[in-house]
């Protein structure tokens, strides 16, 4: 069957291997030039099936309350007269009570422990390299508050399969050396040791030139309009090529891993996801002293950061900022995390040479992603993973293979194409 994906970013791109894996002719289509140039080229680089709680919890309206104002608050509403911003506030708050919590925790361990697998299997089954460390994720807090807030959580991740273990402030530093100086900052933390880090971007290029030599068709440069109905079913994808031309690009079935802009593309057809972009920061700089940088990949929890070793680069991600379809760097919140990690690990990276970036996670109230069918015979999707599109790409694209493929995926996930 002919599949049409729209998006080359991390997920569009694993689907687009997936599906190929199953015997469909694929073609991927971007307005791009190439592949994971949004969201996917700078983000935090870890594999975190540890980061499960989600950003709903109970204790987030109190937080978010907190933080409403402050150019560097790790969770920034930046309130607009925007109807669909307010909408996905009021469905967050009710993604906010223990159940939700508990429900929704087991659902990204399951997704991210699938998603994981498969991304290993495929490393071995293709020798794929992006800068991948495979030495676990460690999470610290230099809150006591918070470190006792963690024990639940990590009691329920435990408990659906997810070998995060709890971690005196001694552990930690044992665990990764680099954090001794500030080792009276840490309250205690947890590891994952079977959790990863590497180079979205990396792994997104490599993987689209592995489709690429294997007969995966793509369509660079092509703004997508529009997709067109007929019936019950998509007919054809619109798009405007390079010098303004436009055109149909026609397929058996469709697949929609655009994102932030899913909704964009898809409300028009009266499917409707509760899916809003929130604006993530991240700062790459060289290592410049290999002694003080740190190896294992990290997350500051009570600063919502997280820290990746790339190769000769120190890469630190994070924060959400909701205020719209805005791409623009606010080097306030870009100048915080790169104050934090200078604090945490002076002199480890250059920061005369620190680059900044800012991409829109397509993030919903539940931290869930839609995966599935719509109502539409031909139509699929596969997006608003959030902060998770590196970690559960895989799982994600190797379970939509398999619903087009009219097969039942493998993992135990509640799956949600929208009716």
């Amino acid at each position: 069957m002919k599949v049409a994906i729209l998006g080359a970013g991390v997920t569009g791109i694993a689907a687009a291997w997936y599906l190929h894996q199953s015997g469909h002719e694929v073609t991927v289509i971007d307005r791009q030039a190439s592949a994971g140039m949004e969201t996917s080229f700078a983000n935090g680089g870890q594999i975190s099936v540890s980061h499960a709680e989600p950003w709903a919890n109970p204790q987030a309206p109190a937080k978010v309350w907190k933080w409403l104002g402050r150019e560097d608050a790790p969770l920034l509403f930046r309130l607009r007269a925007d109807i669909h911003q307010w909408m996905w506030g009021l469905a967050f708050l009710r993604e906010c009570t223990p159940e939700r919590t508990r429900h929704n925790i087991r659902q990204i361990v399951a997704l991210g422990l699938y998603s994981r697998a498969s991304l290993q299997a495929l490393r071995t089954q293709t020798g794929i390299e992006y800068d991948q460390l495979t030495r676990g994720i460690l999470h610290f807090y230099t809150d006591r508050e918070e470190f006792d807030h963690a024990q639940a959580p990590a009691a329920l991740m435990r408990e659906v399969g997810c070998d995060l273990a709890m971690k005196s402030a001694d552990e930690c530093v044992a665990i990764e050396p680099a954090l001794a100086p500030v080792r009276h900052l840490l309250a205690g933390g947890s590891l994952t040791a079977s959790d990863e880090s590497g180079d979205a971007h990396k792994f997104t290029t490599a993987l689209a030139q592995l489709c690429e030599r294997a007969g995966v068709k793509f369509e660079y440069g092509a703004d997508i309009l529009g997709l067109r109905q007929e019936g019950g079913r998509i007919s054809g994808v619109a798009v405007e090529r390079a010098g303004g031309k436009r055109a149909s690009i026609a397929a058996d079935a469709y697949l929609v891993c655009m994102g932030s802009y899913s909704p964009r593309l898809l409300g028009p057809l009266g499917v409707h996801l509760p899916i809003y972009p929130a604006k993530g920061y991240s700062v790459t700089m060289p290592v410049a002293d290999a002694a003080r940088a740190h190896t294992v990949s990290l997350t500051d929890d009570g600063h919502k950061l997280v820290f990746s070793r790339l190769g000769d680069r120190l890469r630190i991600a994070g924060t959400a900022e909701l205020t719209g379809y805005d791409t623009d760097i606010n080097e306030v919140r870009c100048k915080a995390i790169l104050k934090r990690a200078m604090e945490l690990f002076p002199d480890a990276g250059d920061a005369s040479q620190a680059q900044f970036w800012a991409g829109l996670r397509p993030a919903t109230p539940s931290n869930l992603p839609y995966i599935g069918k719509t109502r539409h015979d031909n139509l699929y999707i596969d997006t608003g993973h959030g902060t998770l599109g590196w970690t559960m790409a895989c799982g994600s694209g190797r379970a939509i293979a398999d619903i087009i493929s009219e097969r039942r995926p493998e993992v135990d996930f509640a799956f949600t194409g929208m009716a």
